[in-house]
Formats: C-alpha cells, sequence, structure tokens
C-alpha cells in the first residue's frame, strides 16, 4: 500500500420536504419582514416537512441517493451513523429506523447528537473506523426537521430553521485522497445560549413543560455569533497546520449553513474569497448537521469539485460543538 489508508467519499445525496415556507409566509405569522429576515440571516426560503414525513423520512432517501453513487449496496454496509438532534423517537434510535428501511442488516447503526456539527463529527467518527480497519463502507447521514422545535411566535428562532437530510458513504482509499485532517471540539459551558430544555429528564413532557413553552428551541443569537466566527475559525487554522497547508490552497469552503453573516466573516478572516465558499443558505435556511452534506452534494451535482480539489468543511452548533476537516477529491 503505497499511501495511508483515509477515510473517502464515494457518494453522496440530498433530501428536501416539498413544501417551502418563504418569508413572505413568515410575515403572515409573526411580526417580521423579508429585509430584516435577509439583513440578519441571508434566508429567503427554507423547507418543512408535512405531518406524516419524519427524520427517517428524507434520512432514507438521502441515503438511497449516496449509496446509489456510490455504487455500494445496503447490504454492504458496515456502520450507519446518523447526526440529528431531531430523532424519529426517543427510543430506538433513528440510525436503526433507517437501517431496517435500507435492509442494511449487516450495518451496525446508532445516533449521534452534535446539533450542528454532527456531519463533521460522523466524518471524524467514521475516518477513525475506516483507518483502523474496523469498517469499510459507512454511511453517515445528518437528518434534521427543526420545525418540530420552532416557536412560530419567536421571530429570533422562527426565520431561521428548515428541515432536510444529506448523506455520504464512506469508503477506505490509498490513493492520497480523502479526509487529510479533521478535528472535533466542544464547550458545554455555553449550553444554553442554544437548547431545547424540554424532552429530557430533566424536563419531560407534562402539561406544564409544554404550555410554557420548554419544548422549543431557545437561542442568544447575538452571543453566538461572536462565539461561532472566533472558533471556526480558530480550529480551521489548526486543521491547516496539521495538513500542512494554507487557507489559499484550498479550492472550495463549504461551511455550516448557520446564518450568511457568519459565513461571511468566518471567510473573510481566513483570507478565503467569496467565489471559493459555497452557500445555500437563501434556498434552504440552517438544517443543523444536514446543512453541509446538502451542501456538498449540490456542489458535487454542480460540478464545483473536481479530481485532486482539496474541500474544506468547518461547522459550529449547540452544545457548543465545533468542527473542521480538510477532504482532499
Amino acid at each position: 500500500m503505497g499511501n495511508l489508508l483515509r477515510a473517502s467519499i464515494a457518494g453522496t445525496g440530498h433530501a428536501l420536504p416539498e413544501k417551502i415556507l418563504t418569508n413572505e409566509d413568515l410575515e403572515k405569522l409573526v411580526e417580521t419582514t423579508d429585509d430584516w429576515i435577509m439583513t440578519r440571516t441571508g434566508i429567503r426560503e427554507r423547507h418543512v416537512a408535512r405531518p406524516d414525513e419524519y427524520t427517517s423520512t428524507f434520512a432514507v432517501a438521502a441515503a438511497r441517493q449516496a449509496l446509489e453513487t456510490a455504487g455500494v449496496k445496503p447490504s454492504e454496509l458496515d456502520l450507519i451513523i446518523c447526526a440529528t438532534v431531531c430523532p424519529d423517537m426517543a427510543l430506538p434510535s433513528t440510525a436503526c429506523l433507517i437501517q431496517t428501511q435500507l435492509g442494511a442488516k449487516r450495518a451496525a447503526a446508532f445516533d449521534l447528537v452534535a446539533a450542528c456539527s454532527g456531519f463533521i463529527y460522523s466524518l471524524t467518527v467514521a475516518d477513525q473506523f475506516i483507518r483502523s480497519g474496523t469498517a469499510k463502507r459507512i454511511l453517515i447521514i445528518g437528518a434534521e426537521l427543526l420545525s418540530r422545535y420552532v416557536d412560530y411566535t419567536d421571530r429570533a428562532t422562527c426565520v431561521i430553521f428548515g428541515d432536510g437530510a444529506g448523506a455520504a458513504v464512506i469508503v477506505p482509499k490509498d490513493d492520497g485522497s480523502g479526509v487529510l485532517a479533521t478535528r472535533m471540539q466542544s464547550d458545554g459551558d455555553y449550553a444554553e445560549y442554544l437548547y431545547i430544555p424540554g424532552g429530557g429528564t430533566r424536563h419531560p413532557a407534562t402539561y406544564e413543560s409544554i404550555n410554557s413553552g420548554l419544548h422549543y428551541i431557545k437561542m442568544k443569537g447575538n452571543e453566538l455569533f461572536k462565539i461561532a466566527v472566533r472558533n471556526m475559525c480558530e480550529i480551521s487554522n489548526l486543521v491547516f497546520d496539521e495538513a500542512r497547508l494554507k487557507a489559499n490552497d484550498i479550492n472550495l469552503l463549504v461551511p455550516h449553513q448557520a446564518n450568511q453573516r457568519i459565513a461571511d466573516a468566518v471567510a473573510e478572516r481566513l483570507g478565503i474569497p467569496p467565489e471559493k465558499v459555497y452557500g445555500n443558505i437563501a434556498r434552504i435556511g440552517n438544517t443543523s448537521s444536514a446543512s453541509i452534506p446538502i451542501a456538498l452534494d449540490e456542489c458535487l451535482k454542480a460540478n464545483r469539485i473536481k479530481k485532486n480539489d482539496i474541500v474544506m468543511f468547518v461547522s459550529f452548533g449547540a452544545g457548543v460543538t465545533w468542527g473542521a476537516t480538510l477532504v482532499k477529491w
């Protein structure tokens, strides 16, 4: 084997609900305007699931696309990781529900909870399985139905989040392609800057907890902005150093689609020009762990990524968590 064994992305896919909620629609629900939303977030519309659609609905659809593109059968999978904060149910894991729908009977399956950093965390975990030789074909999925947790009377949060799923099939390669470097970090001191207090053992579902709105997303957006930009830049530089590369060596930056101003600030501080940054937040909103794999699949389908290109993923999310990954195509 001439080169180090690395985790390589062999195929991707994504799925979105058909229903679209525009800023004009939100103007009828809450005191806001299209200009207010666009100025603060860069979002024009977001996709919202129907009541009979679940997180697994879109996870399975995205997974099937990724498997087909990779030329991998569900029966060949060794592991399924579903990154989500919106599971179909508290028990069992959504990954197990995905496994049975795909018919991936050989695969171990588990959920990973890292909010918006979920895809990078999943890719980092998959990288360890690949490098150790423990697994050879891994399906990682970021899937969220955040509309289920949005309070449509809270204009600070209801304008941001959307639904969807993105997936990738990870296989070993020894040709120099794949994950060059990856890092993940967290700081629970900021846990209550972005959280859903209800639904767990601290505030289980009761009339009181539901009436108090504890099952909705709570967010301190202004405080999170500074923390997100700082940590996303710091971890990006750590990953650049680990891979012995510089920001101008990358061909494309795919940041988590949290907020257009955050993506712009990170790119500017890293010295990455706008034409090297991919964004779809205007059309899709913030889909948490699904945002990077959805954006990645769009890039690949639009031929924005070519062989030997170096692509950077960077994210920040509730926890708080953050991470960055460099991949050579």
